[in-house]
C-alpha cells in the first residue's frame, strides 16, 4: 500500500458514467471517487465492465453519459452552456499525456529500441529535447531494472521486461495517473512477480494508481483501497481487509470463493 509522500494531484472523480456498445450496456451508472497517491485495485468476473471503466478514465472510450475528472478537470469533454461537448482530438491527446496506462499486451513499437520506447512520447507530445528525454529514459530504465536493455528490441526481451519497458514509457510524461489493464495476464506465470514489484515501488512512491487485476494476493498486499464490480456495476468498495476478509455482498463473496484458495482469507 502506498505509505510515502503526499501528492495533490491526481484526484480522479467518476460520477454517473455509463457505456453501451451496441444494445450491451458496459457500465451502469459508475460513482467512484480516487484520492491523490491513492492504490486502487478492480475486482471482477469478465465482461464486469473493469476495463471499459479504465479506457474511460483517459477517454480511449467515449461516455453515453456521466462525467470524468481528474484534478476537476472534465476528461474528453467541455461544458458548453447546459450540454456535453467533445473535445478535439489535439485537447484529448494532450489529456492523455496526464494519464499513463499499462496494456495487457505491452503494445511497444516493434521497430524501436527500449529507450527509443520512452522517449518518443516526451519528445513529440511534451516538445522535450532529445538528450533530456533520454536522460529521464536511462533514469526510467534504471527505475525498472532495464538500465541494460536500453539498446534491446522488443523482440529481444522476455514478456516481463516488456511490460517492464511498457511501464518506464508510461511514466516518462510524468503523469498524474497510471492505469493498468491486467498489466500480468499476457505474462508466464514465473515472469509476474517482477512486473508486480515495479508496480509495488510505484504504490510506495505516491503515485495515484488504478489496476484492474486477477491478480488476488497483489490487490490485497499493494491496494489502499478494492472495488468490485460485477455486470457493469459497483457492487462493492473497501480496503483490503474488508473486501476479502468480510465481504458485505453475496456476488463478492461468491466471486472471491471461486478465486481464492480458502487458506488466503485474512
Amino acid at each position: 500500500m502506498s505509505t510515502t509522500t503526499k501528492t495533490t494531484r491526481g484526484l480522479v472523480t467518476i460520477r454517473d458514467v455509463h457505456k453501451s456498445f451496441g444494445t450491451n450496456q458496459v457500465l451502469k451508472g459508475i460513482n467512484l471517487t480516487i484520492n491523490p497517491g491513492e492504490v486502487v485495485a478492480i475486482l471482477g468476473p469478465s465482461g464486469s465492465g473493469k476495463s471499459t471503466l479504465l479506457r474511460t478514465i483517459n477517454h480511449l472510450e467515449k461516455l453515453d453519459s456521466g462525467v470524468i475528472r481528474i484534478d476537476e478537470e472534465l476528461i474528453g469533454y467541455r461544458i458548453r452552456g447546459y450540454q456535453l461537448q467533445e473535445l478535439r482530438e489535439k485537447e484529448v491527446l494532450r489529456q492523455r499525456t496526464e494519464v499513463g496506462m499499462v496494456f495487457q499486451n505491452f503494445n511497444l513499437f516493434g521497430h524501436l529500441s527500449a529507450l527509443e520506447n520512452i522517449i518518443e512520447a516526451p519528445i513529440y507530445a511534451q516538445g522535450q529535447n532529445r538528450s533530456q528525454a533520454i536522460e529521464q529514459a536511462m533514469n526510467l530504465l534504471k527505475r525498472v531494472g532495464l538500465a541494460e536493455k536500453a539498446d534491446a528490441y522488443p523482440r529481444q526481451l522476455s514478456g516481463g521486461q516488456q511490460q517492464r519497458v511498457a511501464i518506464a514509457r508510461a511514466l516518462a510524461l510524468n503523469p498524474k495517473v497510471v492505469l493498468f489493464d491486467e498489466p500480468t495476464s499476457a505474462l508466464d506465470p514465473e515472469l509476474v512477480g517482477e512486473v508486480l514489484d515495479v508496480i509495488k515501488a510505484l504504490a510506495d512512491d505516491g503515485t495515484t494508481l488504478i489496476i484492474v487485476t486477477h491478480e488476488m494476493g497483489f490487490a490485497r498486499d499493494v491496494a489502499d483501497r478494492v472495488v468490485f464490480m460485477d455486470g457493469g456495476y459497483l457492487v462493492e468498495e473497501g480496503t483490503p481487509a474488508e473486501i476479502f476478509g468480510d465481504p458485505q455482498h453475496q456476488r463478492t463473496k461468491d466471486f472471491l470463493s471461486k478465486v481464492i484458495e480458502p487458506a488466503f482469507h485474512l
